[in-house]
């Protein structure tokens, strides 16, 4: 059978037009936390009882970030016909999430500066007893230095980092490895391709567990409605709806001016393209479950496949801008709620230690207070058993978290793309605009009309030329 070039993506086209609106994942996602919402309000008891529903889809999503972590960025560096441009990509990377995290922590100093919540709660340190999670997640803190981030990044055995979900240790492994391939020259293609094949596969799976997101949505929800209540939103609401607004303004203003000014393309449009993963991370309160469909629309728009491969995964563990805005807002917060005055030198030597400590716990669970307490510790100033004033709400702020975290580096994404001349740009501003097919959020449809031929070792894509 014969696969004419350009037939799959046009029948791909097709299907995705002619699918019913009931029928598309976004809906279903919505339509199912909307119904997780309702449970939890009104039968909080039965409510509870679905959190196994949404932890075993974020677990079993989760199992797969390290492997798709791995083969794309060993895709992305084989990618490149250069390894000097990996290495310019790559640093250029990084120096862009320095500077976006300190933006970041900057904008939660200025927001807790200027409306002062904790001024008048008088909280004594002595009394907050931490117990369960919050206990943990404090002693956890506790023993973490700020520079255990650079120590910890090389892991004691290759399979230990899958085991445990430590990113940055599978990140590093992937650059040795990807590098390494590079350099073998031709003993490394058969490598390549193989790794290529593998990624169709992780895929294929990927695609698969994607039709059970509405019920880890529904489960995730309906638990966290049920278990802290409505109530909960109104004891701290005041903190909660800060974050929300800060992070608002944080992505239209700086991110949009960004994105706007330097890539030419609209930060709003860009929301509507990724309506599907909006949603999903909303009910879910995780952004591992939108990794996937992240790189793969990237691409679609018309970023290399080397530049996504490498920024996307990398930026999951360094480019946390949602992470960074709480960080620095919740610290304000406890020490202005606990009574403790800190200079204006004081809050920029926290700035320091937060650039370090938000890195540090990236992909663990409880990550941000762990990292929390890794400041507060550090510093020594705040009291770490304050974080108890905010752990009630902590689970109603995980969804603006993450949500922050996955526009941002989808936007950090284009702007190394368009810094190394990898955004087809006329093609990005015509997906947006609507005007060419989004790609599925699944890998099913694309990999159908890819046809068998394994074009590349990277993530497979839908690609229609402009």
């Amino acid at each position: 059978m014969t696969h004419t070039p350009g037939s799959g993506r046009v029948e791909q086209a097709a299907r995705i037009a002619a699918t019913p609106w009931y029928r598309q994942l976004y809906v279903q996602v919505l339509v199912a936390i909307v119904i997780g919402i309702v449970l939890g309000w009104q039968w909080p008891d039965l409510a509870t009882d679905m959190e196994p529903i949404g932890t075993t889809f974020i677990t079993v999503m989760k199992m797969l970030i390290g492997p798709i972590v791995f083969l794309t960025i060993i895709g992305g560096i084989a990618g490149v016909a250069d390894l000097k441009k990996v290495g310019r990509t790559g640093v250029k990377a990084l120096a862009y999430f320095q500077v976006g995290t300190l933006v970041a922590l900057l904008t939660g100093l200025v927001a807790i500066n200027l409306v002062r919540l904790g001024d008048g709660v008088h909280a004594d340190p002595s009394t907050l007893k931490a117990s369960g999670d919050a206990g943990q997640y404090i002693s956890q803190g506790e023993h973490q230095h700020w520079w255990e981030f650079l120590t910890g990044i090389v892991p004691n055995s290759f399979f230990g980092p899958f085991v445990e979900g430590n990113i940055l240790q599978v990140i590093f492994l992937a650059v040795i490895f990807g590098i390494a391939i590079k350099m073998v020259g031709k003993t490394g293609e058969p490598i390549i391709a193989a790794l290529g094949r593998l990624t169709e596969v992780v895929f294929k799976v990927v695609s698969f567990i994607m039709k059970a997101a509405p019920l880890g949505a529904f489960g995730a929800m309906s638990y966290a409605i049920g278990k802290f209540g409505l109530s909960t939103l109104t004891s701290l609401g005041s903190l909660i709806v800060l974050f929300y607004v800060t992070s608002a303004l944080f992505v239209v203003l700086v991110l949009g001016a960004l994105l706007g000014l330097y890539v030419r393309l609209n930060i709003f449009q860009l929301f509507r393209y990724f309506k599907e993963e909006f949603w999903l991370i909303l009910g879910t309160s995780t952004a591992e479950p939108a990794l996937p469909g992240l790189m793969r629309k990237l691409q679609f728009m018309g970023a290399e496949r080397s530049t996504v491969g490498l920024v996307v995964p990398t930026g999951y563990s360094f480019n946390l801008d949602g992470a960074a805005i709480y960080l620095s807002l919740a610290t304000l917060y406890i020490a202005q709620a606990t009574d403790t005055s800190l200079s204006v030198g004081q809050q920029l030597g926290l700035l320091a230690v937060m650039l370090l400590t938000s890195k540090g716990a990236a992909g663990v669970a409880g990550g941000g207070f762990i990292a929390l307490t890794a400041t507060l510790s550090t510093v020594g100033s705040v009291p770490a058993a304050g974080i108890m004033l905010i752990f009630g709400i902590d689970k109603f702020m995980s969804e603006c978290r993450a949500l922050v975290n996955f526009f941002g580096n989808a936007v950090a994404t284009l702007v190394v793309a368009k810094w190394e001349n990898g955004l087809d740009l006329e093609r990005a501003r015509s997906v947006l605009a609507g005007k060419a097919e989004e790609p599925p959020l699944t890998a099913e449809a694309e990999a159908e009309a890819a046809g068998p031929a394994v074009a590349s070792p990277a993530v497979r894509t839908a690609e229609v030329a402009p």
